[in-house]
């Protein structure tokens, strides 16, 4: 069984910062692609940042040079800070994690997900 869990959601104010975390559980024998995912109300779940095994970002174009993702292999965490709030980043942020257990089956994963809040 593997688990993502979630941190770091919130209310914060235009223009501040948060920083979620994801941590990953269980019967884990490598973590491949990681990733964040957001959805806001109304509208379809939409990638945000996704970062390789070997530490390759890419993000989407609305969050370039505002939001950093990161991860630490040894605690099989992933992160993403955001900085320089905006409304529109409010929604439910989701992690993601392309994942091969210990018994050699790969899957994605998805967390339950944490709600930013950022009030203009």
């Amino acid at each position: 069984q593997v688990q993502l869990v979630e941190s770091g959601g919130g209310l914060v104010q235009a223009g501040g910062s948060l920083r979620l975390s994801c941590a990953a559980s269980g019967s884990i024998r490598s973590i491949n692609a990681m990733g964040w995912y957001r959805q806001a109300p109304g509208k379809q779940r939409e990638l945000v940042a996704t970062i390789t095994s070997d530490g390759r970002t890419d993000y989407a174009d609305s969050v370039k040079g505002r939001f950093t993702i990161s991860r630490d292999n040894t605690k099989n965490t992933l992160y993403l800070q955001m900085n320089s709030l905006i409304a529109e980043d409010t929604a439910v942020y989701y992690c993601n994690a392309d994942i091969t257990t210990r018994f050699l089956l790969r899957r994605d994963y998805w967390g339950q997900g944490t709600q930013v809040t950022v009030s203009s």
